[in-house]
């Protein structure tokens, strides 16, 4: 008898049950969803051998590990920004913040690369560990924690979907005025985005490979463009602070920037951890770097560069139809030729909203064993209705969503991040107090940490952002006393130190309590 028939059991109504603690973490997800659904089982089974992927939030044993497509951590990140919905970001410099071009393309490059190399750290657990990011959590805030972490995923990613697909939307309603709905819009553009999702990670990681070349050709064709209808570099020097106002307001487009790179953080092992194990940490760390930084430079940049035409056409365009009018309105001379390409624009967002339904469906499951249970193109589906439907409720507040989202992002991914980090390096190096993971225990919560230091950490860099945040609707009182009229947003510097500071200490205790 096999090792799982004694496991087996048939009823007439249910079909086959099985005990589903009886199923080894490593054995073939596929068999495991295909005997844990019953009389399902047959139609999931077409399904898996028609080319949709089965593994969910398990590990990646390392015989089952891919040693092709290492270029996939830059050619992935490359597609997943080169997209219209990078423009609007750096459009916001001087639409919120009244920042010149060369202010506004400094505080792009300076904290872009800071969440460049932030995002780029946790890529490298991808291939070290074989698990998900939200996985990953679990070994520096036990169980609980990463749970918690898993919430702010979803929302994350949902957050990141609902402004892709308003985004995608906006352009494509705007190429002929009154012939196609915003609604409409929306939903072609999620539409679009769930498929690969639901086939899973080699046709998401096939697309995305390919994906940047056209769009970063139509980039350049807007440079060109913008330049021709006349960059002035000049055109907010008069509405510019000056003094302690200016640094705020470069502090606070700064996190937003920040969150624009970091935002990619908490799902940025999902995509490499099919590498071997042995896979050089530097170069995925350097492919990844390069593959978040150059493109989000060049298109943040490219939207700053566009607010600073100063024809009226131009100016109108943005105040009626927001970044998808302004893109439109660039591309107008070119007349129908334009408008194919920005048809094209439009649905580049889908490269972008990808890796956001395809890791929520991964979050969702990774909130705990009886989410897990459930096939991970489920979640993903489910992911797509949230996305849309709010994306059609939010469709006439984009600059806002964008704004305020961005902003909080920052917050939460910044004490992620050093907390996952000073896990790494100082508990789980070699030669550290606990000397490495023990992979095996990923799902097991009486092995891994209680998860008291990481949760306790997290609330303090909770509390630092929430002193340091400057937002419409709140100012925290070190944040109102580092800028001007409207403070200075520091919430994702103070999260981080917050989180930094007291994580080491409570983590030594906690292991020298528990021994875990």
């Amino acid at each position: 008898m096999s090792a799982h028939a004694s496991d087996l059991s048939y009823d007439k109504e249910k079909g086959t049950i099985v005990d589903e603690a009886a199923i080894p973490v490593d054995a073939a997800p596929e068999d495991a969803i295909v005997r844990r659904f019953g009389r399902f089982g047959p139609f999931l089974a077409k399904l898996f051998a028609s080319g949709v992927e089965a593994r969910g939030v398990e590990r990646v044993p390392e015989d089952q590990r891919e040693t092709k497509n290492m270029w996939n951590n830059l050619l992935m990140w490359w597609s997943v920004n080169t997209v219209l919905t990078t423009i609007p970001i750096g459009t916001l410099g001087q639409a919120f913040f009244t920042l010149t071009l060369p202010h506004t393309i400094a505080t792009i490059l300076c904290f872009g690369a800071l969440g460049g190399v932030a995002t780029a750290f946790i890529s490298t657990l991808g291939p070290q560990t074989g698990l998900r990011t939200m996985i990953i959590t679990r070994f520096s805030s036990g169980y609980v924690g990463g749970t918690i972490y898993s919430i702010l995923n979803i929302l994350t990613q949902l957050g990141f979907s609902v402004t892709a697909v308003i985004l995608g939307g906006q352009t494509l309603a705007s190429i002929n005025p009154g012939t196609l709905p915003l609604v409409v819009g929306i939903i072609i553009i999620g539409v679009l985005s769930v498929i690969p999702c639901f086939v899973g990670y080699q046709l998401v990681h096939y697309y995305e490979r390919y994906a940047w070349i056209l769009i970063f050709i139509i980039m350049c064709f807007l440079w060109g463009l913008g330049g021709h209808a006349g960059f002035d570099v000049n055109a907010q020097k008069p509405l510019e602070d000056t003094g302690r106002s200016l640094s705020a307001d470069i502090l606070s487009f700064g996190g937003i920037v920040f969150g624009s790179f970091t935002g990619w953080a908490p799902v940025a092992a999902d995509y490499n951890c099919r590498l071997p194990a042995n896979t050089s940490s530097m170069k995925v760390f350097l492919l990844t770097f390069f593959g978040l930084w150059i493109p989000i430079c060049f298109v943040e940049i490219l939207g700053a560069a566009l607010m600073t035409i100063t024809d009226p056409a131009y100016t109108e365009a943005y105040a009626e139809g927001s970044t998808g009018g302004l893109v439109a309105q660039i591309l107008s001379p070119w007349g129908g030729g334009g408008k194919f390409l920005l048809v094209l624009l439009g649905l580049s967002v889908v490269a972008n909203n990808i890796p956001n339904s395809y890791s929520a469906g991964l979050s969702m499951q990774s909130l705990g064993r009886p989410f897990a249970l459930i096939p991970r193109f489920a979640w993903t589906f489910l992911a797509f209705v949230i996305y849309t439907v709010a994306g059609v409720a939010g469709r006439e507040h984009f600059s806002e969503i964008l704004s305020n989202f961005l902003s909080i992002l920052s917050y939460w991914t910044a004490f992620f991040i050093v907390i996952v980090a000073e896990e790494h390096f100082i508990f789980r190096r070699k030669g550290g107090p606990l000397g490495g993971y023990n992979l095996d225990d990923w799902d097991s919560p009486s092995k891994l940490p209680l998860g008291v230091a990481g949760v306790l950490a997290g609330c303090f860099g909770v509390a630092g952002a929430v002193v340091g945040m400057s937002e419409v609707w709140y100012t925290g009182p070190i944040a109102q006393k580092a800028g001007g009229e409207f403070g200075a947003d520091l919430g994702f510097e103070l999260a981080a130190a917050f989180s930094a500071v007291v994580y080491p200490p409570l983590r030594w205790l906690e292991i020298r309590l528990t021994g875990r």
